[in-house]
């Protein structure tokens, strides 16, 4: 099953990111990559958003990344919905950020402009744990660490 949730992140390239501030949860929608093992998120933000605030105070996440768009009428009944759960980390080797940040261009062209802005921030979410959800109620769960 693990295999099939790998496929899931690798298929798509947008996710809903939750952060918390206390007890207030925020969401945003996010372009992303993978690492090859699919151990690893990477996502570009600007730092005076309130999810990069979030990040920072509060470095657990959990990302929603689903097949709705692909599944679709008589498919919809097959969609899946993959909840990753994992931790905050910023990238600190200016090689890895350097190249973190030109495969998400690569494969996210309209996010050119804006990770030029002199504050945007490439991060990485660590996934501890993903939950797939294949139609209503057929669930899986896997620890990764």
């Amino acid at each position: 099953m693990l295999e099939t949730m790998k496929d899931v992140m690798r298929s798509q390239d947008m996710c809903v990111l939750a952060t918390v501030s206390g007890t207030n949860p925020h969401c945003s929608l996010m372009a992303y990559i993978t690492d090859d093992d699919c151990r690893n998120v990477y996502m570009i933000t600007l730092k005076h958003t309130t999810k990069y605030q979030n990040l920072t105070v509060n470095p657990s996440v959990c990302l929603l990344i689903d097949t709705r768009l692909s599944d679709r009428g008589e498919q919809r009944r097959k969609a899946k919905a993959l909840t990753v759960n994992g931790v905050f980390k910023k990238i600190e080797d200016p090689k890895e950020h350097l190249a973190v940040r030109a495969k998400l261009l690569q494969r996210h062209l309209q996010l050119k402009e804006f990770a030029s802005q002199p504050d945007a921030e490439v991060f990485a979410v660590k996934i501890h744990s993903l939950q797939l959800l294949k139609g209503a109620t057929d669930a899986h769960f896997e620890i990764l660490e």
